[in-house]
């Protein structure tokens, strides 16, 4: 077998997403310490949160086009600058203001890796292209499960809460040096071969007088664009509401309501692995209406049966392992095999309206009058997940002739 060069790239382009999964959650860990430096309450700290899903949005369409066209190392460089000035500016900025411009700085890091990492690694790994991708959820999600570890050690050390905001930012000078050097596959060969694949496939077609059929942006891109915002808001409403939903619901203690989003992410952890293990023997589009018909059953029992704590728990880890493990970024890799010529572009609209709906779902769960009723909303979003993947699905049949690997 053939050795992959850009092996050492690839971890590399991970552990900025280790850094990342740290990074979304590195002012909530430290929001005291922070709120005193700012001179803030906790409460106003934590709302510096939402200023990443500004910075989000702001280049993630943008970058991902330019990516397709000046190549993936730029936008992975630019991420890891963006993200320095995050991590270093949080050590030293003094008010609220200066935060949350620091919070705008970390999304447009988060916008510029994703369009350089995604399409990167896909090209790296093109035999297992939603398995190279569902692994950067297991670095984002171990490193989440790791920082409270690290700020809670240094709170009973008595040491500097600092040192867990330097940690990352050590981690990204290290991958910053070897992507001076570090070399990536050329994307404009990737594509270039992908297209020629793809006309000798139309060829064979004609050849066999069998019409071909090439993928539709509106169509196609609609379905694609749609579940990106479905597969966001499925698991955003789970993640957000779950601790409240087990306290008010189902009554549970509050050691067992927050134990839900502990069995959450470890449902999101054992998806990722099983994915991997799985992901030579299936195609994306395979598992993606499978993974989004577990999600809806298992919103849908959470909302016809909270009061079963026992039942809560399992439905929890179900709901982690089939609407965060990784679904979202398979369905991205599916997206990719319609459009393969702008991978970059494609990142950037699918994950645009993933931030659309981190902005949205906020404004309607305040809208409802109770937890029931957003869990009930859930339901109707994760039907229209499941519907919509099944239609990705009999159009991925349609163009490409088999869903089978």
């Amino acid at each position: 077998m053939k050795k992959n060069k850009y092996l050492l790239t690839a971890f590399m382009l991970y552990m900025n997403y280790f850094v990342h999964g740290m990074g979304v959650i590195i002012i909530s860990q430290n929001a005291t310490n922070l709120a005193h430096q700012w001179g803030t309450t906790t409460t106003g700290a934590i709302a510096v949160v939402s200023s990443l899903g500004i910075g989000r949005i702001i280049n993630l369409l943008i970058s991902g086009i330019l990516s397709d066209k000046f190549g993936r190392k730029p936008f992975v460089q630019l991420g890891i600058v963006f993200y320095l000035v995050f991590f270093v500016g949080l050590l030293f900025s003094k008010s609220v203001t200066v935060a949350y411009v620091l919070g705008i700085c970390a999304g447009m890091a988060n916008s510029f890796l994703d369009t350089g990492t995604y399409p990167a690694l896909m090209e790296i790994f093109p035999d297992a292209k939603g398995t190279s991708n569902v692994v950067l959820k297991a670095f984002i999600s171990g490193a989440q499960f790791l920082l409270p570890f690290i700020v809670s050690g240094l709170a009973s050390a008595g040491a500097w809460y600092g040192w867990s905001i330097v940690i990352p930012a050590a981690i990204l000078v290290i991958t910053g040096i070897y992507f001076i050097k570090g070399a990536f596959p050329d994307s404009k060969a990737v594509a270039a071969a992908e297209e020629k694949k793809a006309e000798e496939a139309e060829a064979a077609a004609q050849k066999e007088n069998v019409a071909p059929v090439k993928s539709n942006k509106w169509l196609d891109g609609t379905l694609f664009i749609l579940y990106g915002y479905i597969s966001q808001a499925t698991f955003y409403m789970v993640s957000q509401m779950l601790t409240q939903y087990g306290q008010s619901i189902s009554h549970m203690s509050d050691s067992a309501a927050h134990a839900l989003v502990s069995w959450y992410s470890l449902g999101s952890i054992c998806c990722v692995l099983f994915t991997a293990v799985i992901g030579s023997k299936f195609k994306e589009v395979q598992l993606v209406p499978v993974y989004t018909l577990g999600a809806f059953i298992a919103i849908f029992l959470m909302w016809a049966y909270p009061a079963n704590a026992v039942l809560m728990a399992i439905l929890a880890f179900a709901v982690g392992f089939f609407a965060a493990g990784g679904v979202m970024q398979l369905g991205l890799t599916v997206m990719a095999d319609f459009f393969p010529a702008g991978k970059g572009t494609v990142t950037g609209f699918f994950y645009t309206a993933g931030s659309i709906a981190s902005f949205t779902i906020p404004l309607v769960i305040n809208a409802l009058p109770g937890m029931r009723e957003v869990m009930f909303f859930d339901v109707i979003v994760a039907l229209l997940g499941f519907i919509d993947t099944s239609l990705i699905a009999i159009r991925y049949k349609h163009l490409f002739g088999s869903l089978k690997k």
